[in-house]
């Protein structure tokens, strides 16, 4: 560190007390950390580096290196392509499953029909503006000027990685990131009704309180039916799949070929039964068959009492609003419990048939490892067993196929009828709805975009760490976000925006993968209620990775916010409007920060958490960052540091968000950096400022053109100067100064309009 690449040094000093700080110039060449190995994954992450390289001292006299990198990140542009098309994937499907709902009375098939346009109308969108992105091939980043653009807006703000390269003279070299970052926030669509925060907040409480001519269903029990929707898809062609095998291995005649077989058929139809053990589903075929034209009750009134909200005992007005489906009614319900039943008890022949099978064979107690509760069939069973002996494939097939046929009249029951239960949100409120859901959509993109770059960015720099990765598997990663939004205005609903999509963020999961190719970008598969995130490894990365890792364990993130405003409209909010919100949000997200300490405490061993951190150290700065917090000082700007301080210990992501992540990130990243120089890297206390001044400083070889300025999309030699080294004012505006510039700035519009 510290020598020049791709050019030379034109050193930059400033005088000190007869002393001189030393700034070398900006380089373009990237660093290699941890060998050039690792270069190509990464260079498929970031691109257009920047780096300016410093020398200060320390405070015996002896000199640190510093290098700072500022890269952009292609991912701005590839995850929301991703997104865009899992989420069209994911409506097409919907779609086609409210077309496929069968039969229904003039009332609820007008409404489908009007959700079914709406609903397309949506996919259109989203495909027009993924046309829109596909063609976009300039910069790797957008910019702030560009964050009202619509065919733009799923795409995160200024989106770079930012990096601090410490070489010190008696410690061993030491890495900083911190990913920089717009604040998720649907720009395009404004902020005059607020953001997602209040705007889900009200529909659902309109919901609630309205009287309207739809069934209500809470917002966790919509969850449950898209939830359990994507473990039927995902499980029914895993079963028919194993059944085959089962078959396959019968035909080969192998008792422990057709013992594993088995287990794994009984694993996954086990899974997809549990999936059905809810009153949800039984509800909602309920409900659906009272949506059908002339639908005729069976059965008297059923002894069990659901745990949902019961109707009155007076049937409502057609067009009243229902908490609930009524249970009292004469539909016949145990008709769903014996057709449920029914694949537990053909999975019990195959297990009893496979058991005789390997037991008259000779070979040993086999299938009966993968028994399930429940008792099979005897006659069925019989009937087939004391047959003369036949081929295997031939006793089981029959077998099979009833297994096949009882799922196939499962899935097609509740299918319909959980599709049902989401025809209910949409139907009320449509274009409210789905505005909400383009809105959430957008802004959940941005912050996975910036999550996914974070990620792989941690993963590249410790994947030599063993208790890294033993952390990563075992309790995940801890992401948090620094935000520095005001609670006045427009950016009151921006802070809204993006605690939603940041708490959105607990749906994403990550599995690493062994990449078969060249293309090494990362894959988003699932859908809006559980993501998972495909990072793919080089091979030689790849073994070098804890066993449950390479056997595709999903690693989950925890992400919190902590949002301080600084600027001058804070001043305001703070003196005459209010900070509620920003409260809130950092009480909520301490706490969550809180459960994540006390379950990175009981899982990891003691010995990998005495390796980077004192455990009464950590637990004294949570204490100190739950009183401020509870202080409610007036731009307490010791949260962020303490929060920050926090996440470092806790090995986790660190982001940095403002409006645009320009001037205000840009301060509180350079602040951040020199003084971690002067509290881990004894940077001399003298030098703190100047080192400050050099980090913030715009010009390095001479003054920079507006053609070479990245926020008007110009770039020299493609070549982008980072928004961190931009002029900087003050960090906080007194009161005294606020009123001298609103005087003067009066004065001015006066003289102007005269």
């Amino acid at each position: 560190m510290g020598e020049i690449e791709d050019g030379e040094a034109d050193h930059i000093t400033t005088d000190v007390q007869g002393q001189k700080c030393a700034l070398v110039c900006e380089c373009t060449a990237p660093e290699s950390v941890n060998g050039k190995d690792n270069l190509p994954f990464l260079n498929a992450v970031l691109k257009n580096p920047v780096c300016k390289l410093y020398r200060f001292p320390t405070s015996d006299n002896k000199w640190m290196r510093i290098r700072e990198q500022m890269s952009e990140s292609i991912l701005s542009f590839h995850i929301p392509k991703e997104l865009i098309s899992l989420h069209i994937k994911e409506d097409l499907c919907r779609n086609q499953e409210l077309k496929e709902l069968g039969e229904l009375s003039p009332h609820w098939d007008n409404l489908r029909k009007n959700v079914l346009t709406h609903c397309d109308q949506m996919v259109n969108m989203y495909q027009d503006i993924l046309t829109e992105l596909s063609k976009e091939t300039g910069s790797s980043f957008k910019s702030s000027s560009s964050k009202g653009e619509k065919t733009l807006e799923f795409v995160p703000v200024n989106l770079h990685l930012q990096r601090m390269h410490v070489h010190s003279p008696h410690l061993k070299d030491a890495l900083y990131d911190v990913i920089t970052v717009g604040a998720p926030a649907a720009h395009f669509q404004g902020f005059k009704n607020g953001g997602l925060r209040k705007l889900l907040h009200r529909f659902e409480m309109e919901r609630r309180n309205t009287g309207y001519q739809f069934i209500y269903y809470s917002p966790e029990n919509t969850a449950k039916a898209k939830e359990v929707l994507s473990n039927i898809n995902q499980l029914q062609p895993l079963i028919a799949t194993h059944a085959d095998l089962l078959l396959n291995s019968a035909s080969q005649h192998s008792p422990d070929s057709l013992k594993n077989s088995l287990k794994m058929l009984s694993e996954k139809t086990e899974l997809f039964v549990h999936a059905f053990k809810d009153q949800l589903v039984r509800s909602a075929l309920l409900a659906l068959y009272t949506a059908r034209p002339g639908g005729v009750l069976k059965k008297p009134p059923s002894p069990k009492n659901s745990t949902e909200e019961s109707c009155p005992q007076d049937p409502p007005p057609p067009m009243r609003r229902q908490d609930s489906i009524p249970h009292h009614s004469d539909y016949d319900e145990e008709e769903w419990d014996r057709v449920w039943a029914n694949v537990g008890k053909s999975l019990n022949c195959i297990i009893a048939m496979v058991d005789k099978l390997i037991e008259r064979d000779g070979g040993s107690e086999g299938g009966g490892d993968g028994s399930q509760d429940g008792e099979e069939d005897p006659s069925l069973v019989d009937s087939i067993i004391t047959r003369p002996r036949e081929d295997w494939y031939e006793q089981l097939y029959p077998l099979i196929l009833t297994l096949k046929d009882c799922m196939g009249e499962v899935v097609n029951r509740a299918k319909q009828s959980l599709t049902f239960v989401l025809l209910q949100e949409l139907a009320y409120s449509l274009p409210q709805c789905l505005m909400l859901t383009l809105r959430r959509d957008i802004v959940f993109s941005q912050a996975l975009a910036g999550l996914v770059c974070g990620f792989i960015i941690k993963l590249h720099t410790s994947l030599h760490d063993p208790g890294f990765l033993q952390q990563l598997h075992t309790v995940g990663l801890i992401v948090q976000y620094e935000g520095l939004l005001s609670t006045y205005s427009d950016e009151i609903g921006m802070l809204e925006d993006m605690a939603v999509g940041i708490s959105d963020l607990k749906k994403v999961a990550f599995k690493i993968i062994e990449a078969k190719s060249n293309d090494v970008l990362p894959v988003i598969t699932g859908r809006r209620e559980h993501y998972v995130v495909e990072v793919k490894l080089p091979a030689r990365m790849f073994e070098a990775l804890p066993l449950q890792i390479k056997e595709g364990q999903l690693l989950h993130v925890h992400p919190v916010l902590f949002n301080v405003g600084i600027n001058e409209q804070q001043t305001l909010a703070e003196r005459f409007g209010d900070v509620s919100l920003q409260e809130s949000i950092n009480q909520e997200n301490f706490e969550l920060l809180k459960e994540y300490y006390t379950i990175f405490m009981e899982k990891m061993p003691p010995d990998y958490i005495s390796h980077f951190q004192e455990q009464n150290d950590l637990k004294g700065l949570l204490e100190n960052l739950h009183q401020n917090i509870q202080a409610k000082k007036r731009k307490n700007v010791e949260i962020m540091w303490l929060a920050a301080t926090i996440c470092r210990k806790l090995n986790g992501i660190r982001f940095t968000c403002c409006k645009s992540a320009k001037d205000r990130t840009s301060m509180s990243v350079t602040l951040e950096q020199c003084s971690i120089l002067r509290d881990e890297h004894q940077l001399h206390k003298d030098f703190f400022i100047r080192a400050l001044d050099c980090m913030r400083s715009r010009q390095t070889q001479g003054a920079l053109s507006e053609s070479d300025d990245p926020e008007t999309g110009c770039l020299t030699d493609n070549k982008p100067t980072s928004r961190h080294f931009y002029p900087v004012a003050l960090l906080l505006v007194s009161s005294h100064l606020l009123v001298v510039w609103l005087i003067l700035s009066l004065a001015l519009l006066l003289a102007k309009y005269q």
